[in-house]
């Protein structure tokens, strides 16, 4: 890490990664096998973080490695069509509601600048409304704060992003149904689009009432406004169809990421056929990229989806994350502190506060980062690997069994304990 920071900015390519948040060195991971990985010192530990959730089969799984192999065999990128990226592109529309056409890029970040460049392209409109607790990538119009008022304009979240350049995007508090009419009655025609985590997993696990989510539905069809579903986590994870098949709710844009990708870098936006024609060559909403629909890459994503319907995969990440909640509850019943699982599938979250888990940014308690920390660096001194963040998620794979998930809840035992004694 010494030699990094002299190379690296904090010595990493992504700040979470620097363990500033919870202190201590970061891990330096040297490889992964199925739920584990190892760090250069020879360490082994149960990994919960899963790549921030590509790693849905786990890691270096064989099928997904054999066709990343097969696939570089033939050349690595061509910058024109193959036939892989149109078996994923038919595979994606198959599986999502009513999606009729995809775009690939190579980040959750381009797909989601690029899904709202074509909200913009369709309406004619301006402005974006986007969620507190809801992170879209790092796109400068989406990295805006909430604030402590109901609705904030051009409040820039990140030094070198222009108050005028995201001055057109909105930020409502999730599960606020008054305040989200209020915001209809007085700007919903003037919206271009709307986009939301329908499960929001990066500000803690916010799970979203149904009535909050149909109340959005509505209003965005009311008002001609794009409703864009951030699904770069949810998507291929919770189900088949993603958060969209789970609730019941159809989005007219979608953005995806991590499990397309099978581990490699891919994203993809996509939707409707006459919002998806905006784009060029067919409309005027231009977009591009060098490595976008890269051969290696839709290999990967291919090979991990045909995986997950081979070994009826999201019902058995159910059972695995049914087994998480049985296995812990105990445990944390019996903790001296709050805390709370909070689980979306092969999604999980620990709550460390009072009363019911939050549903919106603002109504975590900051405490809860203070007693996160202690807890994080016991469960890694027992080689249990949880994300370096009080507000990350945590992911199931495939490759996690009963004996991994025993690992989790005897070393959470033990964390709860020094945790307390810590605060």
């Amino acid at each position: 890490m010494e030699r990094a920071a002299r190379v690296l900015p904090g010595g990493v390519s992504s700040p979470v990664r620097a363990f500033r948040a919870v202190g201590g060195t970061p891990l330096v991971i040297r490889s992964g096998s199925g739920a584990e990985v190892e760090d250069v010192d020879g360490r082994r530990y149960v990994d919960f973080v899963c790549s921030w959730g590509p790693l849905i089969l786990g890691h270096a799984h064989p099928a997904v490695q054999a066709a990343i192999v097969d696939a570089a065999s033939h050349g690595t990128s061509f910058g024109a069509p193959g036939e892989l990226e149109v078996e994923l592109a038919e595979y994606i529309c198959s599986a999502y509601p009513g999606l009729e056409q995809v775009r690939f890029v190579s980040s959750g970040t381009e797909a989601t600048m690029s899904a709202i460049r074509v909200a913009r392209g369709a309406t004619g409109r301006d402005k974006i409304l986007k969620f507190s607790g809801c992170y879209h990538g790092h796109a400068d119009h989406l990295l805006v704060s909430a604030g402590s008022g109901l609705v904030t304009f051009g409040r820039p979240s990140s030094a070198g992003v222009p108050e005028a350049f995201v001055r057109e995007t909105a930020v409502l508090p999730l599960d606020d149904e008054e305040g989200l009419a209020s915001f209809f009655r007085s700007h919903g025609d003037t919206l271009a689009a709307v986009i939301i985590e329908p499960v929001p997993a990066n500000n803690g696990l916010l799970l979203q009432r149904p009535e909050f989510l149909a109340m959005l539905r509505r209003e965005t069809e009311r008002t001609g406004t794009v409703l864009i579903f951030d699904e770069v986590i949810s998507g291929f994870r919770l189900a088949r169809g993603g958060a969209a098949e789970v609730l019941g709710i159809t989005p007219d844009l979608a953005t995806f990421g991590k499990v397309i990708g099978g581990g490699l870098p891919v994203g993809a936006f996509g939707g409707r056929r006459d919002l998806m024609s905006q784009l060029a060559p067919l409309g005027s909403v231009y977009q591009a990229g060098t490595l976008s629909g890269n051969a290696v890459a839709m290999s990967a994503g291919l090979a991990t989806l045909r995986e997950l319907e081979k070994q009826d995969g999201w019902s058995r990440l159910e059972a695995i994350g049914h087994s998480l909640a049985d296995a812990l509850r105990p445990v944390l019943d019996a903790a001296p502190f709050p805390v709370r699982l909070v689980r979306a599938g092969s999604l999980f979250w620990l709550s460390l506060q009072d009363g019911e888990p939050p549903r919106s940014a603002e109504a975590i308690a900051p405490s809860a980062a203070k007693r996160y920390t202690p807890l994080f660096h016991s469960l890694l001194d027992d080689g249990v690997m949880l994300a370096p963040s009080a507000y990350e998620a945590g992911f199931l794979s495939l490759a996690h069994t009963a004996a991994h998930i025993a690992r989790l809840r005897d070393g959470v035992e033990r964390a709860v304990a020094v945790s307390a004694v810590a605060a």
